[in-house]
């Protein structure tokens, strides 16, 4: 069973598929930190990230491993603990510009696959091109939105005590940028389940999920 749960930042996607995996007993991907992790690396390395050819030239050296466990998912990179190290403001406001370079889409989207192909029970996985783009054949395909207004707070919250209104500009800038992109823009297939997640709490946003799952698993 393969979800794709897709969807700008802050409408509760990790937090969505992390505890719909768990309660199904699949595995995890959170896609969106394999892109933070491969900038990561780039800005340890002296990349310069707005040159798309040193970039798309660097692609392939990091080797990045992720933990499929939803209870504790992993990221390494070059086999250093990563997780932390992502999560910077540093690396949010270049994830955009290396994600576009398509050598780095191609090199990433490989990795996804063969990481859903080698879940033994099924996966849930998260990011904004999973449905259209990595796994056009998952089994149920789920697109999660919410206003900017939600979204922000949401976000803020997660960034303790961020200034709500610089949130909302950058997660803006950040739709702009990811849906815009010429490579596997963020977009809601054409068989996707929108979910507007504004007006619901977590738990009811995963119970949603779950009940999506579980009809498309009765019918499968």
């Amino acid at each position: 069973m393969i979800v794709a749960i897709d969807g700008p930042s802050g409408t509760g996607k990790s937090s969505t598929s992390k505890a719909v995996a768990a309660k199904l007993g699949l595995s995890y991907l959170d896609t969106g930190a394999q892109y933070r992790a491969i900038t990561w690396w780039m800005i340890s390395n002296g990349i310069d990230v707005q040159d798309a050819v040193a970039v798309a030239d660097a692609a392939g050296k990091p080797v990045i491993v992720s933990g499929t466990d939803p209870a504790r998912p992993t990221i390494t990179v070059d086999g250093v603990d990563a997780a932390g190290p992502i999560r910077t403001e540093e690396v949010t406001s270049k994830v955009s510009a290396v994600s576009a370079v398509p050598e780095v889409r191609e090199r990433i989207t490989e990795l996804q696959r063969s990481i859903a192909a080698d879940a033994p029970l099924g996966i849930v996985v998260e990011g904004r091109d999973i449905g259209t783009t990595v796994l056009p054949d998952a089994d149920l395909k789920i697109f999660l939105t919410a206003s900017p207004e939600a979204r922000a707070a949401r976000r803020s919250g997660e960034l303790k005590g961020a200034d709500v209104v610089t949130t909302q500009q950058a997660l803006i800038k950040r739709d702009a940028a990811d849906s815009s992109r010429k490579t596997s823009p963020l977009a809601k297939a054409d068989d996707a389940v929108e979910v507007d997640t504004t007006e619901l709490t977590l738990e009811q946003v995963i119970e949603c999920v779950v009940t999506l799952v579980e009809e498309k698993r009765a019918t499968a």
